[in-house]
This record gives structure tokens, sequence and C-alpha cells, in this order.
């Protein structure tokens, strides 16, 4: 049996929830964000554990299963990707990244942005250039505007917040509620690095900013501050 058919007897065995609770959750109906992506029931810790045994995959191999419709099988490549990329030699670190970007029209669901695109992405570009970023930022598609805010969850891990913040600006306006909160998590994050910043961000955005994002945003704060910003949000 080949590694595909290996894998995907695997995720089969471990089947654990229902397909229609998981697919309703994820908003895989007609007209919703994730039309037509399709689950099974995995978990994430029993998509982990099985990924553990190919993590030797090719990239072809690796391609083979981002272009599944299934979903576990397109986040249990994503997750050996991302076990790669860390192991991984320069070189072989910039093929993978290229080959992230562009396969990145399967990485259409916010599981699958969420567990990669800092790891790859964000951890490919902390010393480069993050033009791409930006273009990505500016995108009509979603995801990939989901993935440049997520990407710079590594850089905040380092203590590199001005990307966060520069982003964050440019998708304030974003109409997609899965951009609020992305975008809320990612000021949260920062604002756990260095608060500074972030009430600077807020004092000149706050009451322009969609509420969903400002929540996430200021969630870690005092109650009381957080009321302030969100009466003023409330005032506009």
């Amino acid at each position: 049996m080949n590694k595909i058919l290996q894998i995907k007897s695997a995720l089969q065995q471990a089947i654990t929830i229902s397909a229609d609770r998981v697919n309703a959750y994820c908003k895989t109906g007609p007209g919703e964000y994730a039309e037509g992506d399709q689950f099974i029931g995995v978990t994430v810790p029993n998509i982990r554990i099985i990924a553990k045994d190919f993590t030797t995959l090719s990239l072809q191999d690796l391609q083979t299963l981002l272009q599944s419709p299934i979903n576990e099988e397109r986040l249990l490549a994503l997750i050996v990707l991302v076990t790669q990329y860390s192991k991984a030699k320069q070189a072989q670190k910039e093929e993978i990244y290229q080959f992230y970007l562009n396969n990145r029209q399967h990485i259409n669901n916010w599981n699958l942005v969420d567990s990669s695109a800092h790891l790859i992405i964000g951890a490919h570009l902390l010393k480069q250039d993050k033009e791409i970023l930006f273009k990505l930022a500016q995108s009509k598609n979603l995801w990939d505007r989901r993935i440049a805010i997520v990407a710079t969850w590594y850089f905040i891990r380092k203590n590199e917040l001005h990307t966060t913040f520069e982003l964050a600006i440019i998708l304030r306006n974003d109409t997609h509620d899965l951009m609020h909160k992305a975008v809320g998590w990612m000021l949260r994050e920062a604002g756990k690095r260095n608060q500074t910043p972030l009430i600077h961000f807020l004092d000149q955005y706050a009451t322009s900013m969609p509420r969903t994002m400002l929540r996430y945003a200021i969630e870690k704060f005092p109650e009381e501050q957080r009321k302030q910003y969100l009466s003023q949000r409330l005032e506009k």
C-alpha cells in the first residue's frame, strides 16, 4: 500500500466525530465561507499522531494530499510540511516556502491557515522582505488575507510587532467576520508582548474597527479599559 492510501486508511480508522457536526461548525454549506470543503470527523490531536508516521513524505505526495477535497487530509499534509520546514536546511526551507505559496489555493479554511501560516510563511520571512504579506493582505481571496495576518504570529513570538500593526491598518476595514477575528487575535497577541503600541493603535482606530475585531484585541485589558474602548465604538 502506498503512503497516500496508508494515510487515507489511518484517517478513516481515526474518525470519532460526526462529519455532519463538523461540516456544520466549519460552515461548509452553500454560500458559507468554506463551501464545498469536506470533513470526515477526525480530531486535530489524532491527525497529529498520524502525521508523525509520515514526516518524510515527498512534496509530490504532499501536493496530492493538499489537492484532496477532505479537509483532514489537507491538514495532515500541512502538519507534515511544518515539521519538514522546521528541520530543513536553508535551501530546503526556501523550496517549502515556495511550495506553500504555490499551493495556497488548497489552504482554504481557517484551521488550515492557523496551523501553518506562521510556522512556514512567518518563520521564513522573519528576517526577509515582507512585501508578499502586504500583497496577500490586499487580495480578494479571504484565505490569502488570513494567511497574511496569521503569518505575523511568528514575528510576534520573536517580539517583532510592527508588521502586525501595519497589516492591521490595511485590514481594519475588511468586511469578513473571519478577518475581524484574525486581526483582533493578532492585535491581542501583540499587546501581550507590548501593550503600548496596541494602545496607540486603538486610540487611532478603535472607533472605526469592526466590533468583533475590537473585542478580540482588548480581551486581555482590565474590564474598565475594555468598557471604555467599547463605549467609544458604540458612540461613533
